[in-house]
């Protein structure tokens, strides 16, 4: 799936987007996720990256100091940008291709878009956000947990290890979708060059990650 294409299919799910948030079996892990995040992120200088509708960003205005929130995909940050939010910006941005902004941020904050980077890719990504941010920043990451029943369906598997699902816009085009559900030690071994003070909260459907960029 090309970056064009992936953002092609984002930008048809933008109206319709936090419907996902929805899943009755799911509200329990919502709940805990909502509350930890304020935790975490109370009185940092928050960058967002992949802030999609604004869903998360909402939460986490309520307890930082600041809120810089980006998404690459135009139609997903027009209804962020819908929101009301207290000492809160919001800019286009490519998460591959930030901003130097050492010092600037105290912390950062990726809801769901490690499992949208291939496998291969997660280090350099990585590297290129310490690069961009500086040492000691607070990472913060959130994604889903694979559940049988609740969870779209893997649809293939490539050869370096990244799965993919099928999924249909609200037009009615089917899209492949890099959808990856990595395992603890997997996450602490691709964090390790990167990062220190690596914590994980595993919920029945989502993973919170903490970590002190190095």
């Amino acid at each position: 799936m090309t970056q064009e294409t992936f953002s092609q299919y984002y930008a048809q799910r933008a109206a319709t987007f936090d419907s996902v948030y929805a899943k009755p079996e799911r509200q329990a892990d919502l709940a805990r996720l909502h509350s930890r995040l304020g935790e975490l992120l109370a009185g940092h200088k928050v960058l967002e990256i992949a802030c999609g509708t604004g869903y998360w960003t909402a939460t986490i205005a309520k307890t930082a100091a600041s809120v810089h929130a980006t998404d690459v995909n135009p139609a997903m940050l027009e209804y962020a940008q819908k929101r009301t939010l207290p000492n809160t910006s919001f800019a286009l941005a490519d998460a591959w291709e930030l901003a130097p902004a050492v010092g600037q941020y105290t912390a950062v904050f990726a809801g769901f878009l490690w499992s949208h980077i291939r496998r291969e890719e997660q280090e350099r990504f990585l590297a290129q956000l310490r690069a961009k941010l500086g040492k000691d920043v607070l990472l913060v990451v959130m994604d889903n947990c694979y559940v049988d029943g609740s969870s779209t369906v893997v649809a293939r598997t490539d050869a370096d290890g990244n799965t993919f699902q099928l999924r249909t816009s609200p037009t009615g085009e089917r899209f492949e979708v890099l959808k990856n559900f990595p395992t603890d030690s997997y996450l602490r071994k691709k964090l390790a060059n990167a990062t220190r003070e690596i914590r994980i909260e595993r919920l029945p459907y989502y993973w919170l990650l903490t970590a002190r960029l190095k």
